[in-house]
This record gives C-alpha cells, structure tokens and sequence, in this order.
C-alpha cells in the first residue's frame, strides 16, 4: 500500500510514517498543502491521509483540486469536531474522517478498507470517441495516436473526459485546474483550452472539444450528430 500522509504537524506525520511503515506500506510524507497538492496529482497512490488545517492551502482545497483529475481515496484528519467540516469534507469527495485524538489502529483499518474500495470502483481509463484517458499513467492516445501534453494540460483534459457531456465554465475549469477564482481580465483558460485543441483535435477530422459561446466548453463525441466542423 502506497500512502501519502499530508499533516503539518511534524510528530503526527512522523508517528504515522512509523506505524504505517511497521505494517509494510510506502510513505510519503507533505508538511504543507502545496507540497501535499503536488505529491497527490502527480503521483499514483493507494490512499491518501489529508489533514484540513496546513498552511499554504488547507485540505479542502487540495482535496477539490484531487477531485478533479483523480479518485484517489481520501480520509481526512482534523481537530475540529464540527458537523460541518465533516459534512464539507464528505461533500467534497472525502471518502472517510477522523477527528484528533484517533487509534492508529483504527486508521489503518479504515485505510485498509479504503483500499480495497478504490481498487474495485476506480475507473482508470476515460473515453471519448477515439480519444482514451489513462488516469494511471498519465497519458493520453488518440486513435492509437500519443499525444503529447504537459501536466496542466492533461489534467484539464482529464477533467473535461471526467465530465465528458457536461459543460463547463471558464470559472469552473480555473478553479478545478489552477485552484485559482477566475479573474475576467485572465486569458489563462482560453489559452489552455486553445494549446488543448491543437493537440487533441487539429491533427484529426473531427472535432471533441466544442466551445459554447458564453457558457463555457465542452468534451464530448459529435461525429453522429452530422455537424459542420467550426472553421
């Protein structure tokens, strides 16, 4: 079992290194949310233990920003006891939570459980017409075709395959993506989706990825539909 512990307190995450480690998994450890945010979207793990309250951004941003390209199991560790936070966190893609003080017995039985869960529901590899997603190695073919794309470009791609149908908006795909707030006078989503295009459409005679004007963009396979392509 790969796991990534993201806890900014030193002697917690030390301590679960410890215990998780004595029972034969692969740790990897993340002080702060941006370096937890980093290690959760590039890397492949098994489970993740996230920690809310962590400087840089706290846990239900990084937790959002997993959400969109990945189904990684997630339980989440907080102090607080509030219904709310827990709600949230359900809410936002949590698959557990345990308040401080907890068992680490009863942790790793939990991300045992977790486990085998993700294992059997996650769906690694999207579909789009002839384009294909691979969540796990991170890559993305087009009638068999490799196509070359930075780390924000497949995880917008991945996004749009995941929601492939529904359209989403420039405010949407910048927070999802950048885990910014979309600011009217930024081009940074435009640009994406253009360099997106180039590479996962232009090369080919049909078109995946639609812009609705005032709305936001779409992923999905029209070639039955008979539409005339945009020039």
């Amino acid at each position: 079992m790969r796991v990534l512990i993201v806890e900014d307190e030193r002697k917690t995450a030390e301590y679960l290194e410890q215990g998780l480690r004595e029972q034969g998994c692969s740790v990897d450890l993340a002080f702060d949310g941006i370096d937890g945010q980093h290690l959760a979207l590039h890397y492949d793990f098994d489970v993740i233990v996230l920690d809310v309250m962590l400087p840089g951004i706290d846990g239900f941003a990084v937790l959002k920003s997993l959400r969109a390209v990945k189904n990684t199991p997630v339980i989440m560790l907080t102090a607080r006891d509030g219904v709310e936070d827990r709600v949230r966190g359900l809410q936002g893609g949590a698959d557990d939570y345990l308040v401080k003080p907890f068992s680490f017995l009863e942790l790793f039985a939990r991300l045992q459980v977790l486990t085998r869960r993700g294992r059997a529901q996650e769906t690694t590899l999207l579909r789009v017409g002839d384009l294909q997603v691979d969540l796990i190695a991170r890559k993305a073919t087009r009638r068999g075709q490799r196509l070359e794309l930075t780390a924000k470009e497949f995880a917008l791609l991945a996004l749009l395959a995941r929601r492939q149908g529904e359209i989403l908006s420039k405010t949407v795909i910048a927070e999802m993506v950048w885990d910014m707030n979309f600011d009217s006078n930024t081009n940074v989503v435009e640009v994406a989706i253009k360099r997106l295009r180039g590479k996962i459409d232009a090369p080919f005679d049909s078109e995946l990825l639609h812009t609705i004007r005032g709305m936001g963009y779409v992923l999905e396979d029209r070639s039955g539909e008979s539409l005339p392509r945009p020039s």
